[in-house]
């Protein structure tokens, strides 16, 4: 019976701590230091001119294109279902702490999307799978949708590595209890 619960009460735990230690840093205030004390080494740290050509809001995009700023990646793929994104600034100072893991994230991946912008925007994948035959690679990322359920987003990306086409599905199993896909 435990084999079915600890996933669950992981992802959750992780959830409860994450909130918490967002809840800790305050933006404008908060420093590159205390964000490491709280999320730890980031999985990728972005340079402002990674972030420069992203289809993102233009006040958002300003924040993170600003020179001097780094963006650091925190993956809680493939048990979580957020992956965050937390600004620091050219004083190095927290400046946008966000999830990315949205539908509005989503809606911005067009077809023709090179690999690189898909991953600075919603992070590393929870899995990778190539079909050689199709000429195709799916990239999946476990998020939170409403109301409250676990969904796959998928990215399917052609052998130049451009999108092609993309799609949300319900998690099947997460909702059995069966662990990650």
């Amino acid at each position: 019976m435990r084999s079915l619960w600890y996933p669950l009460l992981l992802i959750l735990s992780l959830a409860g701590c994450d909130r918490q230690r967002i809840a800790e840093l305050e933006e404008g205030v908060a420093s590159e230091a205390d964000v490491r004390a709280r999320f730890g080494e980031p999985e990728k740290i972005w340079e402002a001119g990674d972030m420069a050509s992203l289809p993102l809001p233009a006040a958002l995009l300003g924040t993170l294109a600003q020179p001097g700023a780094r963006t650091f990646e925190y993956n809680r793929q493939p048990a979580g279902q957020v992956n965050y994104m937390i600004s620091i600034g050219a004083d190095g100072r927290m400046s946008a702490p966000r999830k990315v893991l949205t539908p509005q994230n989503f809606e911005r991946l067009v077809p023709g999307m090179l690999m690189e912008p898909v991953r600075k925007m919603l992070g590393k994948p929870m899995k990778i799978t190539p079909y050689s035959l199709k000429q195709e690679t799916h990239y999946d990322w476990r998020y939170l949708g409403d109301p409250n359920t676990s969904r796959i987003f998928t990215a399917v990306l052609d052998a130049d590595l451009r999108v092609i086409r993309t799609g949300s599905v319900d998690d099947i199993k997460a909702e059995s209890g069966g662990g990650n896909r």
